[in-house]
């Protein structure tokens, strides 16, 4: 019997490694708790911070859609508006006033106070074929346009 008794069997071995199973799945439980605690504490710790950030972003969102409304609201009421053809014939008259100088469409827009798209398009559904004016190729490729009278 006493060499039953020092010596493990395979029963005591299988019971020794249940053991050791046991306390690591217990070392883990232990861990997760901790951790899900270290999670709580940050989580109140951060949250105030969270609120305050969200509200300055909707104070930011709302201060800035005022700011736009406010400067599109601007620029509306400073353009000058033309109706059919008389922006052709202003545009006209300005490049008859300086035959010396070829003007940039934004140039052009900055004297008659309106917008440089607005004659763009205007050069190019009508300008580009009006025997009056002259279009000069500049930039690259000569896709920018200077325009002058001839």
């Amino acid at each position: 019997m006493s060499q039953i008794a020092t010596t493990p069997d395979k029963y005591d071995i299988f019971i020794q490694k249940i053991d050791h199973f046991q306390s690591m799945v217990e070392e883990k439980k232990a861990l997760q708790e901790k951790i899900a605690r270290m999670y709580d504490e940050f989580k109140a710790t951060v949250s105030p911070l969270e609120q305050e950030l969200a509200s300055i972003m909707r104070n930011l969102e709302m201060n800035l859609s005022k700011l736009e409304k406010g400067t599109s609201g601007a620029a509306k009421s400073t353009g000058t508006r033309f109706s059919r053809g008389q922006l052709g014939n202003a545009i006209k008259g300005l490049l008859r006033a300086h035959p010396q100088k070829a003007f940039k469409p934004r140039e052009i827009a900055d004297a008659l106070n309106t917008k440089g798209t607005t004659i763009s398009v205007w050069f190019n559904k009508f300008g580009a074929e009006d025997q009056e004016i002259e279009r000069i190729p500049t930039g690259k490729e000569g896709k920018r346009f200077l325009y002058k009278i001839k």
